[in-house]
């Protein structure tokens, strides 16, 4: 190997050390590409003239892409849906439903977290929303600080997998691929993940009622418990049913049902007394911030992947794949255990943005036999990298969920207990993948049966 091909090496080396200097992301995606690219005009293998192709790239890709208008509108979804007080009503209903079932409050705040996933996905918000109303209330229940906030982190990071999904639109920009069919692909897995806490706690609960005693709450006449039901479980029907109903029916695609779901946000924060001028212009700088961040990143890593493959680093890494003499499963392996890795330290957007362009010309080299057939290969390899960077919210040192939590917890619930409450929750995501793995129709019969 020549000195020439070590340049994409050496790029990628010195992201990954610069992303540890807390600089922002960014701007290391951004400053190494054009610093890469300087030194390859000085070994002729990168043209000057190739400087001016970042900029209809940047433009083409992320300002003109009509795919990636569905980010900030699910973000606005979110952060309005939080300020509504749905979940409050909620996790009230669940509470009184579970009440007399062992781990009780556990379980009614991961169904909680299964519903919010299905109306939006910002993750930070879903976190720090289950903490503020469950946290307390599990904590004066006397429930184990671990398995307390193991559940509520576990069920919050539900929302990046569970459609509507960002992460899932900016991977099936990334990859050219349908949303639409995305979105199918993630409901059961999002769906498997929520079962598997659920039968955790349940059983955790069952054998060690000491962590998670009952709740003394009584149930109301059956009248006022009909009318919380209907109260509470309605506004998070209706956006289901306006946001993934209007795209798994055809009706419309998933920009224009994230349009709807944040105007469904707004007419609900209006029916519950909630919406005014100054709400409405926090959700809006919020949601632009927000937005910022996410598509400044898209400019940095646009410029990155662009500058990675000039320099030959598409080649590089399937000259070193081919040399490692991996098959098919080795590869894909070897794939789901650095994007694991990478989850301990950074966020899902870097990884996604970083890791899927220089492993997405990989794919079309996969060959799974008559487990997976081939033009099925890209869906399913999108949503078990779904599943796994899931993860990346909950992994030491740097599992954003982790932080988000700590942020708002009481002084007694310690960093320790937090990481030690996530361990369990850890090994059923990875329990999910391996069987997302090993049986591919729980990704694949959905798209397959909404498509037929």
């Amino acid at each position: 190997m020549h000195l020439v091909d070590l340049l994409p090496l050496a790029m990628f080396a010195s992201v990954a050390l610069l992303l540890f200097t807390g600089y922002p992301v960014a701007f290391v995606l951004g400053g190494s590409a054009l610093a890469f690219g300087f030194v390859g005009t000085l070994f002729d293998v990168f043209k000057p003239i190739e400087f001016f192709n970042l900029l209809p790239r940047i433009w083409g890709g992320i300002a003109e892409n009509l795919v990636l208008v569905a980010v900030p509108l699910f973000v606005f979804m979110g952060t309005m849906l939080e300020r509504s007080d749905v979940a409050a009503d909620l996790l009230r209903a669940l509470q009184i439903l579970l009440r007399r079932v062992p781990g009780g409050l556990a379980l009614a705040v991961t169904l909680m977290g299964t519903i919010m996933a299905a109306t939006t996905g910002i993750i930070g918000a879903s976190v720090v929303m289950l903490t503020m109303m469950a946290l307390p209330v599990m904590l004066e229940r006397r429930y184990s600080h671990e398995l307390a906030t193991g559940t509520i982190a576990a069920a919050g990071t539900l929302g990046i997998l569970i459609p509507p999904s960002i992460m899932l639109v900016i991977m099936a920009d990334l990859l050219s691929i349908s949303v639409g069919n995305l979105f199918f692909g993630a409901v059961f897995p999002g769906l498997l993940l929520s079962g598997l806490y659920l039968c955790y706690i349940a059983v955790f609960a069952a054998l060690r009622p000491a962590v998670a005693p009952p709740l003394a709450t009584s149930a109301p006449p059956a009248g006022e418990l009909l009318i919380l039901l209907l109260k509470s479980f309605f506004p998070p029907v209706f956006l289901i049913v306006l946001v993934l109903g209007s795209i798994f029916a055809g009706w419309a695609t998933p920009t224009e049902a994230a349009g709807v779901g944040a105007a469904g946000t707004i007419l609900l924060a209006a029916l519950k007394g909630r919406l005014d001028l100054r709400t409405l212009v926090e959700v809006c700088e919020r949601t632009g911030l927000t937005c910022a961040m996410i598509f400044f990143i898209f400019i940095g890593a646009t410029a990155f992947s662009y500058v990675f493959r000039s320099l030959g680093g598409d080649y590089v890494v399937e000259d070193l794949i081919r040399a490692s003499g991996l098959d098919s499963w080795g590869i894909l392996v070897l794939i789901m255990v650095i994007v694991f890795l990478l989850g301990f330290f950074f966020d899902w957007v870097e990884i996604t943005l970083i890791v899927l362009p220089i492993f997405a010309p990989l794919l079309k080299t996969l060959d799974f036999g008559t487990h997976v057939a081939k033009p099925e290969i890209v869906y399913w390899f999108a949503i078990l990298l779904a599943v796994n960077l899931q993860t990346s919210f909950l992994t030491p040192p740097f599992g954003f969920a982790l932080f988000y939590m700590k942020g708002i917890c009481p002084p007694e619930v310690r960093l320790a207990e937090i990481y030690r409450g996530i361990v369990p929750f850890v090994a059923l995501q990875l329990a999910g993948l391996a069987l997302c793995i090993l049986f591919p129709e729980i990704v694949l019969w959905l798209p397959r049966a909404m498509l037929d």
